[in-house]
């Protein structure tokens, strides 16, 4: 079966389905291969150059990467792109942040990908919520809307698991819907710290 496999088929396959990143299962589904003939295919792709390895289990088209955004919602699942980075996206804070924050209720964890940092912070299911889908590259992205990144961010800040940004421009945001996201979190801390914003 392994040597059926040919990687040009395989990549025209992916694109037909309009699929930019991919796990091993992907393609098991996808071709209906083995896992095997699967491994020594993404194997010789990563060595050509045909694939990049996002990270174990996770690939990318090589000649066809989607955004640092939709990576970011890939890369570790469920996540949603907020905090500073989506801050600085929505230009309620004036510094470029390179680093791309996302919230997860995952264990946090830190990825660097294609010499990218990709930083996930956990937060409480109850708090999961607040993003949406955003076309990014005729892509689908998650990410926080603009009350949420900042609610997000102060909470952090709260915890004093990091610093308030210096400027931050609120006058296109929801009061209200800041504090009903605030809520979410049920930590007084993060109310005052609003409040005092």
């Amino acid at each position: 079966m392994a040597k059926q496999l040919n990687w040009h088929i395989v990549e025209n396959e992916l694109r037909k389905n309009n699929v930019t990143v991919f796990s091993p299962q992907d393609l098991q589904h996808l071709l209906a291969a083995s896992e095997i003939a699967l491994r020594f295919l993404l194997t010789r792709a990563v060595k050509r150059g045909d694939v990049l390895k996002l990270r174990r289990g996770l690939y990318g088209l090589a000649t066809h990467m989607p955004s640092e955004l939709e990576i970011a919602n890939l890369l570790y699942r469920p996540s949603y792109v907020s905090f500073t980075f989506a801050l600085s996206y929505y230009h309620i804070i004036p510094e470029t942040v390179y680093a791309i924050t996302s919230a997860t209720t995952r264990t946090t964890a830190t990825f660097a990908v294609l010499e990218k940092q990709f930083v996930y912070h956990r937060i409480k299911r109850g708090a999961f919520t607040g993003y949406i889908a955003e076309r990014v590259n005729d892509r689908t992205i998650w990410i926080a809307e603009p009350e949420k990144a900042l609610v997000d961010t102060l909470y952090f800040v709260a915890l004093k698991k990091q610093g308030l940004p210096e400027r931050i421009d609120l006058a296109h945001l929801s009061k209200p819907k800041m504090r009903t996201f605030a809520k979410l979190f049920d930590y007084p801390d993060l109310d005052k710290t609003l409040e005092e914003l």
